[in-house]
């Protein structure tokens, strides 16, 4: 009985393709056992088990110009360094990956609460909210391209986060980001009012405005802060023509005040 196989019975046998064979034998990395009479290569259990480390070592990223490094220079303590490196990389891709995956469940969560509660006003309890400034307009001044270049502070994945534009005192608006830590400025914990709308441009906002100051009267609850225009840009994913906003008004009940 023939001890030694085909290049394709090797294909076969470890799930990978001829082609790939071939490659690893053009880089000398997996030469045949021999070369029979009839030009077939031959490979036997040591070219095998090769070729279990070739594709180990290519499923942990290494390269096969280092494979064949490997081979010819690689001790223990070497081969331990290069698992624990791919650990390291391991590990940090998985907490990528489970970053991607809460900030995609996040995009659809908002985008359904968005399709559930659009142009009503609704009263919502929120935990409090740390926000950073990132810029601030002046009364006349627009938001453009120039402008998000020009700050100092550059914002890491602009607009896929929330951004909170809110009016002071002097009729400036502030744009912030939230903030893990206590920053320039606080949402508290507490009763907000909201409406969850669709715009092109700011006069659009006009209206939910005015339905939010409406039903704010009606059911004799006051203004006890601004009111915050929220961004989501992320969610003009489905509607690639309008950004989405959601206006909030914190308020209390006058018999509460009373």
């Amino acid at each position: 009985m023939k001890k030694e196989i085909t290049i394709s019975e090797l294909a076969r046998l470890m799930k990978v393709s001829v082609h790939q064979i071939r490659y690893f034998e053009d880089k000398g990395v997996l030469p045949p056992a021999f070369i029979d009479d009839n030009q077939y290569r031959k490979y036997g259990l040591e070219e095998i088990y090769r070729l279990a480390h070739i594709l180990l070592l290519r499923k942990l990223g290494v390269s096969v110009p280092t494979i064949k490094e490997c081979f010819t220079s690689f001790g223990s303590v070497q081969y331990e360094e290069l698992l624990e490196r791919s650990l390291h990389d391991t590990a940090s891709e998985i907490a990528r990956l489970q970053e991607l995956q809460r900030h995609t469940l996040h995009i659809l969560e908002e985008h359904r609460s968005f399709a559930a509660s659009k142009g009503r006003c609704m009263l919502k309890q929120r935990a409090g909210v740390h926000l950073l400034r990132w810029l601030e307009l002046g009364q006349h001044d627009t938001l453009h391209a120039a402008l998000l270049v020009a700050q100092p502070r550059q914002v890491p994945e602009l607009f896929e986060a929330d951004i909170h534009y809110i009016r002071d005192d002097r009729g400036r608006v502030g744009l912030y980001i939230e903030s893990e830590q206590p920053a320039d400025l606080e949402l508290p914990t507490g009763s907000y009012l909201s409406i969850q709308t669709l715009a092109s441009d700011e006069e659009e906002l006009e209206l939910p405005i005015q339905l939010l100051q409406d039903y704010a009267a009606e059911h004799a609850l006051v203004a006890c802060g601004p009111l915050v225009v929220v961004e989501k840009s992320y969610l003009s994913l489905f509607t690639p023509d309008q950004l989405h906003y959601e206006l909030l008004l914190p308020v209390a009940c006058l018999l509460e005040r009373a």
